[in-house]
């Protein structure tokens, strides 16, 4: 997403905690693509995706107001809410894995984009790999582990049989390096 986009956005947000709801719909449209896509890759299940979904639209209507742009971008605050939602479900027991009925493919999580905005990620995405080679395996692996397979701090530790604070430390550095290195 570039800064236009963000900009937008974050424009939106605030009315949003106004309580527009034409603002809602364009911030749904924006950025349910990806938030989805967050979801399905967390969970593995696309019903429990949109369900997941849905209640962190609702907290995002509930809580525009308290999104704040100097700490992060609109859409970093939105994952975090889905992917946090996301994790609070797999750790209550109310979302276990199953057998998938049906297979996940790049085609279900693909968004409906321009072929500019394809080429604009395709070069972000690239971007974060080119950065991502700069880490150090544990930062990369950790990094990995938390924010696409939804793996809490305690847990990467007793993957990688190492106390959690280094885990913390791992991520903490990672995501400096990347933020640096991608240029937000």
């Amino acid at each position: 997403m570039d800064l236009n986009q963000a900009e937008q956005l974050s424009q939106l947000l605030k009315a949003v905690a106004n309580g527009d709801r034409i603002a809602f719909e364009k911030v749904y449209r924006l950025a349910s693509p990806h938030l989805f896509a967050v979801a399905l890759r967390t969970l593995g299940n696309r019903a429990w995706a949109e369900d997941i979904l849905h209640d962190c639209f609702i907290t995002i209507w509930n809580n525009a107001a308290t999104f704040n742009s100097a700490l992060s971008s609109p859409l970093t605050w939105m994952t975090h809410i889905v992917r946090n939602r996301c994790i609070d479900g797999l750790r209550s027991g109310y979302i276990r894995q199953v057998t998938l009925d049906e297979p996940i493919s790049d085609e279900t999580v693909k968004s409906p984009l321009s072929s500019q905005d394809e080429i604009s990620d395709a070069g972000q995405a690239q971007r974060l790999q080119q950065c991502l080679k700069n880490l150090s395996s544990e930062q990369r692996q950790s990094i990995s582990l938390a924010y696409y397979q939804g793996m809490s701090h305690s847990d990467i530790a007793n993957w990688f049989q190492q106390p959690v604070g280094s885990v913390k430390s791992w991520i903490r550095r990672g995501l400096e390096h990347l933020r640096e290195c991608v240029g937000l």
